[in-house]
């Protein structure tokens, strides 16, 4: 499984570790992944994800996950997230 968040697409960066000798070796910054379940109050449901705490955070701020879903790119999304925008969007045009 790939440390990529599913509604960031937040994924691991590549940086240095640095010595006291400024001898520099490649080193790995992952993200901080959370398996979370996020309520979608239009559809009444709830559904697993991945997520990094930042991911998490960002969510909350923008009014839960059918907030965030309607307003982030679909480039941003994984498989899984797109799955549940285009229910959102079927949900939001019957309505």
């Amino acid at each position: 499984m790939s440390r990529i968040c599913e509604l960031t697409g937040k994924g691991r960066q590549v940086g240095h570790n640095v010595s006291h000798a400024n001898n520099k070796t490649k080193r790995v910054f992952l993200p901080n992944l959370q398996n979370v379940t996020l309520l979608s109050e239009k559809l009444g449901r709830s559904f697993k994800f991945r997520v990094s705490t930042h991911g998490l955070r960002s969510v909350e701020h923008n009014g839960g996950l059918d907030n965030w879903l309607l307003k982030t790119s679909d480039e941003k999304l994984s498989a899984n997230a797109l799955k549940v925008k285009r229910e959102l969007k079927k949900a939001g045009e019957a309505a």
